[in-house]
């Protein structure tokens, strides 16, 4: 590769998102399995399970959280690209490890530890809108999201179908996830190059401490807006992804024709959101640049809560199904939409600390989610849960309506 050669940002969005469906696959893959997972390492209990499930889901998003900050600072002095491969090849490292736990402490510490060095797809958004032309930047994430859900779509399809093909081995999907996130790792270092000039750039801009990067961050309102938003998404899809196994166990009953199957089944009651989303998700988060960040947000908010319904009333798996693949039309527009107008209201050289921080939104909403899913489903039943996901999408959509600006051309950067 010649230095001198111009960046061609069609190649980084092409590879990062390339990158963001292994990654995604690799993350995904275990989902359908975790909790049965947690029953194989001696946790015996079916309540104990369920709680267990949610603490080990969403550990290392509470590292995450904690370390987005620092490693968002990072990014903008040392370069993003770096951060993306330290990001994938830790959770290359780490994901193996987990294959080889002997009990749920041992899974809980390695996922903890993972949390604390990832943050993968904060590195990958601010890398991508370090190189993107502006008006192109709905458009770029909107893609990313669209190779994510590939992503999630295909690795809870192979994790469910290596769990079944290797009667119930749950260790080997672990070591297949650890090289899909090496595969990711070499391909960041073969094709993706960062601007030149972004270290004259750093040296001649204050490097801010992380006191300071909170006094920044408090001058910038309309950033500040979007936390809330972040959190309630994230919160609302993890909060039941550590029980559907569970769920879907239920609603196949005592068919032994079902239950024979019942990691492909997860899988494809995992898998069905991402397939919507990759039909769908043209109308509506590759079209934010066009139609508005907080219309698509408002829709995509909507039509979620709605697909909640048939999956917290479903009588069979069908149902269940159905209800996963219409929650994929429109889950598909919430996160890339935000986080495309948080880069339209922040300063290109400001992005890596701003994704940073939002980042830590959305990885404690991963991390309270599955806790508190876990916990309610454990006391009250997994359809409690899943009608108060509807009522956690319509406060997040009354917020957005009240709170939440229409970015354009006037604005500041630094919001109103």
């Amino acid at each position: 590769m010649q230095e001198g050669k111009p960046i061609s940002w069609q190649r980084t969005l092409w590879t990062m998102a390339a990158v963001q469906a292994i990654m995604m696959m690799a993350f995904s893959s275990m989902g359908p399995f975790l909790a049965l997972f947690i029953g194989q390492l001696g946790v015996k209990s079916e309540h104990a399970v369920e709680v267990w499930a949610g603490v080990v889901a969403s550990a290392n998003f509470l590292m995450s959280a904690i370390m987005s900050p620092i490693w968002g600072g990072v990014a903008d002095k040392r370069g993003k690209k770096m951060m993306v491969m330290r990001t994938t090849l830790a959770i290359a490292i780490a994901t193996c490890l987990m294959g080889f736990s002997h009990n749920v402490y041992e899974l809980l510490v390695i996922r903890m530890l993972q949390g604390a060095f990832s943050g993968f797809s904060a590195s990958a958004n601010a890398l991508v809108a370090s190189v993107i032309p502006e008006e192109r930047l709905g458009y770029a994430l909107g893609w990313l999201s669209t190779f994510a859900m590939v992503g999630s779509l295909l690795g809870p399809l192979l994790g469910g179908v290596l769990v079944d093909t290797f009667h119930h081995n749950y260790r080997i999907v672990f070591f297949l996830t650890a090289l899909f996130a090496s595969t990711a790792f070499i391909l960041t270092w073969l094709l993706v190059r960062e601007p030149s000039g972004k270290t004259d750039a750093n040296a001649s801009r204050k490097r801010l401490s992380l006191i300071g990067q909170f006094k920044l961050l408090g001058e910038m309102k309309s950033i500040q807006v979007m936390f809330f938003v972040l959190f309630v998404a994230q919160f609302s899809v993890m909060s039941v992804q550590p029980v559907l196994p569970l769920y879907i166990r239920e609603l196949a009953g005592k068919s032994a024709q079902l239950v024979g199957i019942l990691g492909t089944l997860s899988g494809v009651c995992f898998a069905v959101t991402g397939l919507a989303d990759l039909i769908f998700s043209p109308f509506l988060g590759k079209r934010s640049d066009r139609i508005g960040y907080k219309r698509v947000l408002s829709i995509s908010l909507f039509g979620a809560a709605l697909c909640y319904l048939p999956q917290a009333l479903a009588p069979n798996i069908w149902v269940f199904m159905l209800g996963r693949f219409g929650l994929g039309i429109f889950v598909g527009g919430i996160l890339p939409t935000a986080n495309a107008l948080v880069g339209r209201l922040t300063p290109r050289e400001q992005r890596g600390r701003i994704y940073g921080f939002t980042s830590s939104s959305t990885f404690l909403g991963s991390f309270a989610g599955p806790l508190v899913g876990g916990a309610i489903s454990a006391a009250f039943g997994i359809r409690t849960m899943l009608a108060a996901v509807i009522g956690l999408y319509l406060i997040n959509l009354l917020w957005v309506r009240l709170r939440v600006q229409e970015w354009s051309d006037e604005q500041s950067a630094k919001g109103v």
